[in-house]
């Protein structure tokens, strides 16, 4: 089961929970974890070999500790007893019916790919009204929702997020997202997370989808621009064209 939960909680290079906030380190077993300690991080993304994604739904636990002497706060799926514990969330990693497979979990599809009408049929509804309760165009979340998963609920991407939205874990905690298999809640969340971006960087959506790819502090580090990462470039053109295309 740890094999199958690693693939769950491995945090991309571009992923939404890193931010530029915490430093990921691999050890010599594979275990990836993430703190917010300083320290020299390799300019190459470590190679990880992971197993298919399971059949069958998974479940396991995201921990949150803190170092108690340095003060450095930990995430990683692996449970520790040198350092406080401050959070353990239960999580399941859904069957594999469908896997962005992609090396950061993100970038999922070109801007011309095709999605099924049904599936987005769907959700028409749902988004408008979640889109209206937080006062962002409904547009922008149907095209961020076509990038990122294709309108398919259960995509889960090789890095661990999941859902219409690809939330990772920490970030659907951070926006009160308790199942992000469950659309209403995936939707609810990342349109929370994109009203935060754009009050974030106001007049300025092409930084806001680069928030939502990278991390806001990517760009906040990048001193208000898009950050040099190719993905990223390419994925506020893809959502861009999206958008546009739906205006």
């Amino acid at each position: 089961m740890r094999n199958c939960l690693v693939i769950f909680f491995i945090i991309g290079y571009c992923g939404q929970v890193k931010a530029d906030i915490y430093k990921k380190s691999v050890d010599a077993n594979g275990i990836v974890t993430y703190t917010n300690k300083a320290a020299t991080v390799p300019a190459a993304k470590p190679i990880i070999k992971t197993p298919a994604l399971a059949s069958t739904p998974t479940t396991g636990y995201f921990y949150k500790y803190q170092d108690t002497t340095a003060k450095n706060i930990i995430y990683t799926d692996k449970p520790r007893t040198d350092v406080a514990l401050i959070s353990k969330t239960k999580v399941v990693v859904p069957a594999a019916t469908f896997v962005v497979s992609v090396s950061k979990g993100f970038y999922a599809t070109p801007a011309n790919a095709p999605y099924d009408t049904t599936d987005k049929n769907k959700f028409n509804q749902l988004v408008s009204q979640v889109a209206a309760r937080h006062q962002v165009d409904e547009k922008l979340v149907h095209a961020v929702i076509q990038a990122e998963s294709a309108y398919r609920p259960n995509a889960v991407s090789t890095s661990g997020a999941v859902g219409l939205m690809q939330l990772m874990p920490a970030t659907a905690s951070r926006f009160g997202v308790q199942d992000s298999n469950n659309p209403e809640q995936n939707i609810d969340g990342g349109t929370r997370y994109l009203r935060h971006l754009l009050d974030l960087f106001p007049n300025n959506l092409d930084l806001a989808i680069a928030a939502y790819n990278a991390g806001e502090n990517s760009v906040l580090r990048h001193n208000n621009s898009i950050p040099p990462y190719p993905e990223t470039q390419n994925y506020v053109k893809q959502v861009m064209a999206l958008y546009k295309q739906k205006s």
